[in-house]
């Protein structure tokens, strides 16, 4: 073999080789959120299980800031070799629509889902009322003025819009980056609602929190008392599903590889328990039903920030 021949195998085989250990080092997981926040804490006993798959640490780096975009944009512009992964929501799809974020869902490669929250309408313990029907006879009586704490443009943002849209009342919106600061916000008596989920059941109990509603189907067995919007005559059913992804270009074998890792750890016994915790359901979807999903929540979010007057693309 020439010596051109011989350089030209090597360099067609060091990539190959690479891939062949892939990974060989620590795994970057960024979660767009501050720490405590749902995100966070979904991705939190998750990690684990998957550098348990991966055989490699997977370190959560948190770069909160601009709704989500600050670390989604990390997340595009990291190199594509595997060793970024992005731990995304809906956001990456209602931030873009709304105009706040210019990153988008297909500026990744999708790994998989792994769960999914319900939504919960919560109220500050100091709001005179004491369910929706309160609530609702207060919305009408004083448009705009009930104040809700939400991540503008996420779903925090869309899911008491959607409400403002079915009861046909006005709520005022103050920004928060993400849920830690919201709760913070609601606990102090600083805002009236906000978008909250089941992690809260234990302040709940406390009469540090009040829910008012959940937006599922059915009630939920870990809060029986609390009414759905759907029984209360409130057509919204909302929850909010997250997963991972990985910069665009990123190699097929390294997909596959997380992919498989991903729902091995997804399967594992201690994330159900954990996500338990979380008022959380473990929710797993492969690569290829994942992108469909993606495809098809891309466009209902498309119409929905349409409808509710917030499509700025």
């Amino acid at each position: 073999m020439t010596r051109i021949a011989l350089t030209l195998v090597l360099a067609l085989a060091a990539p190959l080789c690479a891939l062949a250990q892939y990974p060989d080092r620590p795994i970057k997981l960024i979660v767009p959120w501050p720490a405590g926040g749902d995100t966070d804490n979904i991705f939190r006993p998750f990690a684990p299980l998957l550098q348990k798959q991966l055989g490699q640490p997977v370190v959560i780096a948190n770069v909160a800031g601009a709704s989500g975009t600050r670390g989604a944009k990390e997340a595009k512009e990291a190199p594509a070799d595997g060793y970024t992964l992005y731990a995304v929501h809906d956001y990456i799809h209602s931030t873009y629509y709304t105009g706040i974020a210019d990153v988008q869902y297909t500026d990744f490669e999708p790994i998989c889902l792994i769960a999914s929250t319900p939504s919960v309408l919560t109220a500050s313990p100091k709001t005179p009322w004491k369910d929706w029907q309160g609530l609702l006879a207060d919305a009408k009586a004083r448009p705009g003025q009930i104040t809700v704490g939400a991540t503008l443009g996420s779903t925090s943002h869309f899911f008491p819009a959607l409400i403002e849209k079915a009861a046909g009342i006005k709520f005022k919106y103050v920004s928060y980056e993400g849920l830690a600061p919201r709760m913070n916000a609601i606990l102090g008596g600083h805002v009236d609602l906000t978008d909250a989920n089941l992690t809260q059941k234990a302040k709940v109990e406390a009469g540090e929190l009040k829910f008012i509603a959940i937006a599922t189907e059915k009630r939920h067995p870990e809060m029986p008392n609390v009414p759905t919007l759907k029984e209360l005559g409130v057509n919204v059913v909302y929850d909010v599903n997250r997963g991972l992804m990985v910069p665009k270009g990123t190699p097929a074998a390294v997909i596959a590889r997380l992919e498989a890792a991903c729902g091995a750890a997804a399967r594992e016994p201690a994330f159900a328990e954990a996500m338990r915790k979380q008022g959380t359901d473990v929710r797993f979807m492969d690569r290829a039903t994942y992108a469909a999903w993606l495809r098809q929540n891309d466009e209902l979010t498309r119409n929905l920030a349409r409808d509710l007057g917030l499509l700025k693309r």
